[in-house]
């Protein structure tokens, strides 16, 4: 399609659906009844009896109604299907047309996004969840928890462990009514409004934003980071502050762990090497925490040190004699901070 057919074709769709109140009012009110003079019109609707006939008529002009001028002039519904078929056709064509013209922006490394508009916040939310290869967090409202559920279902379905907070906790659907192992392998609620939105996909790729943005308060807004580096401090911001603090318990899968499993957080694959039974093994790939360098650790893991407010997580790798303690992100007191950590049983699993 030529720019100019595409230009032609979206500037008929939007004339096509471009109607105003009156004529709105004016088309559900025929739909409802199959027809209407134009009296019967006035008096079903909010339409001023002067403007009743030119409303009729720019419905005729749009093949949505079917004029019939006897005396008195009558209005006839026209099966959706048909008056909106050709509609119809030149949306898909422009849908289509629109694709082929669309240039994917690139993401920059280390990108960061300011999004005010509601919109936008709601899509990268959505493509975080989409993009979670094995693990996600994810605090949202009670809303969004219901707006998201399929896309956070399918997430589960193909294997991503999911943290989730739902906030305010008094509003969150009540476990008796909502399926929460359906979404999250663990659901807790938090109380207040001041709880942010976030979502979290293998501790890189993640969204920030304030509740008030995402009822579209212009002044407010959500923060995008796009690569790991960054990323990782909604992660840990989630998993030290929001986390820790969410005392309702909605959902807790009670499941033995599966392995191999893949982690972007240390605290919660502690978490996981405590409750199983016999040798555990671990890949981890990260950085030296001395000199920066990228390194590739594996071996059995024996022993493992956890508090109970979560916020120190951290185990040991026994490899080739030698023992390699391994934390989180920005880990100090370790050897290793960890980016990406894969357990297996009977050998440390390739990555």
């Amino acid at each position: 399609m030529s720019d100019e057919d595409l230009r032609e074709t979206v500037e008929r769709v939007g004339a096509g659906f471009d109607l105003g109140e009156y004529e709105i009012e004016a088309y559900l009110a025929v739909l409802q009844h199959g027809k209407l003079t134009a009296s019967e019109l006035a008096e079903r609707t909010d339409i001023p009896q002067p403007r009743v006939y030119d409303t009729a008529r720019s419905l005729g002009d749009r093949g949505l109604v079917e004029l019939r001028e006897s005396r008195p002039m009558t209005i006839v519904a026209i099966d959706p299907s048909e008056a909106f078929e050709a509609l119809r056709e030149d949306f898909t064509t422009m849908v289509g047309a629109l694709e082929d013209a669309y240039t994917a922006p690139a993401r920059d490394a280390e990108a960061v996004s300011l999004v005010k508009s509601r919109s936008t916040i709601l899509r990268y939310v959505e493509n975080v969840i989409a993009d979670a290869e094995f693990e996600l967090v994810c605090s949202l409202t009670p809303s969004l928890l219901e707006r998201f559920a399929d896309d956070l279902a399918a997430a589960k379905d193909r294997g991503v462990s999911i943290d989730l907070v739902v906030t305010p906790s008094a509003d969150a659907p009540d476990p008796e009514d909502f399926d929460y192992s359906r979404v999250a392998t663990t659901a807790r609620g938090r109380r207040g409004v001041t709880t942010p939105v976030i979502a979290v996909a293998d501790g890189a790729y993640s969204v920030y934003a304030t509740q008030d943005a995402v009822r579209d308060n212009p002044e407010k807004y959500g923060v995008i980071f796009d690569r790991s580096a960054l990323g990782f401090l909604v992660s840990g911001f989630f998993g030290t502050v929001i986390w820790t603090t969410a005392d309702t318990l909605l959902h807790e899968d009670g499941a033995t762990v599966p392995l191999p499993r893949s982690y972007a957080s240390v605290r919660r694959c502690v978490k996981d090497l405590r409750g199983l039974e016999g040798d555990v093994y671990a890949t981890v790939r990260g950085r030296d925490v001395l000199t920066g360098d990228q390194r590739v650790d594996r071996g059995r893991v024996v022993e493992t040190s956890f508090e109970e407010t979560e916020q120190v997580a951290a185990f040991v790798l026994e490899s080739n004699g030698s023992r390699v303690s391994v934390g989180g992100r920005v880990a100090a007191h370790e050897d290793v901070e960890a980016h990406e950590i894969t357990l297996a049983l009977e050998a440390p699993p390739e990555v």
